[in-house]
């Protein structure tokens, strides 16, 4: 059964930066769970049919000017008694558009919210997508790190106790970006992009075993933290079997998989002497040069192929 996740309408009226009209509504009891909105012109002509009641509605130019002209004031009124028996999360009008009084009175009696927004109709409409589309995306949480490497966004999974927070530890120290350490929640906010991010409880502390918990952001500095990051690549740290064959030319992709998105991942064997940070950059940096088109392995191929011909 696939779970839902939803925010108050509290939250989004903050985020959103919104003037409620209706103050004596308990905002904190309405649940926004649906991440696409509707712009209600049809249901303001009288047609209900397929009409999506979990979505925000909101209103232009368009919708006020259409109240204006084509009703008298006793048809808007059944209109929105009409339109706000549904249980609609709220109604935002855009532009600062005041709301008639009719649409006021109308939500109060219903319990449904009158919002406005000073934003354009088309820029909050992008903007509350987004935010919804990202707060409300399915998510796991992991056992991993990740850490922003060169603007790549790297999670280094391994059993515990295999040396991923001291590979991140080193990363930091070289430059680099702590995002979580132990868990990591990961967002599928789109087919495919996955957003990593930790818990707020143990959000850029990092475990060190032998010595304990480490505050990155106050012994490092602001710069060396960073609250999201998008999931670029997974390195799979291992401990080394002799026996075991590793991919020691690159050319096959190996993929990792969450939420159904998959991610390309790397083995790492482990023993003493070998530098992680350092090898975490570089394939950090060949993942880069993959996607700008240039692939080390394939151009090796090529010379050889190209020798072998002569």
């Amino acid at each position: 059964m696939k779970e839902e996740y939803s925010i108050t309408l509290t939250e989004f009226i903050h985020k959103m930066n919104l003037k409620n009209h209706t103050p004596e509504i308990d905002t904190d009891n309405i649940l926004i769970s649906d991440p696409d909105i509707n712009r209600p012109a049809l249901q303001l002509a009288g047609f209900f049919e397929h009409f999506d009641t979990t979505r925000i509605q909101i209103c232009g130019n368009v919708e006020h000017a259409y109240l204006a002209d084509m009703h008298t004031k006793e048809e808007n009124i059944e209109i929105f008694d009409r339109l706000f028996d549904y249980p609609i999360p709220c109604l935002v009008f855009c532009r600062d558009i005041e709301p008639y009084d009719f649409v006021i009175e109308a939500g109060n009696k219903h319990g449904i919210p009158v919002l406005t927004s000073h934003s354009t109709t088309s820029s909050f409409i992008h903007e509350t997508v987004r935010y919804l589309h990202e707060e409300l995306a399915p998510r796991i949480s992991v056992h991993a790190v990740l850490v922003d490497v060169f603007g790549e966004g790297v999670l280094i999974m391994g059993d515990s106790g295999i040396g991923k927070s001291e590979a991140a530890l080193e990363l930091i120290k070289r430059g680099h970006r702590l995002v979580a350490d132990d868990v990591v929640e990961i967002k599928k906010v789109s087919d495919e992009q996955l957003i990593g991010q930790s818990p707020e409880i143990t959000r850029h502390f990092i475990e060190l075993r032998g010595i304990g918990i480490i505050d990155v952001k106050t012994m490092f500095g602001v710069e060396c933290v960073k609250l999201s990051q998008q999931v670029d690549l997974v390195i799979k740290l291992e401990e080394w079997d002799k026996d075991a064959n590793y991919d020691r030319l690159g050319l096959q992709d190996q993929y990792a998989e969450f939420l159904g998105t998959k991610v390309i991942s790397h083995s790492i064997p482990i023993r003493p002497g070998r530098n992680l940070a350092i090898i975490v950059e570089s394939a950090a940096v060949n993942h880069r040069q993959k996607k700008m088109g240039y692939n080390a392995a394939q151009e090796l191929y090529n010379r050889v192929t190209k020798g072998i011909n002569k």
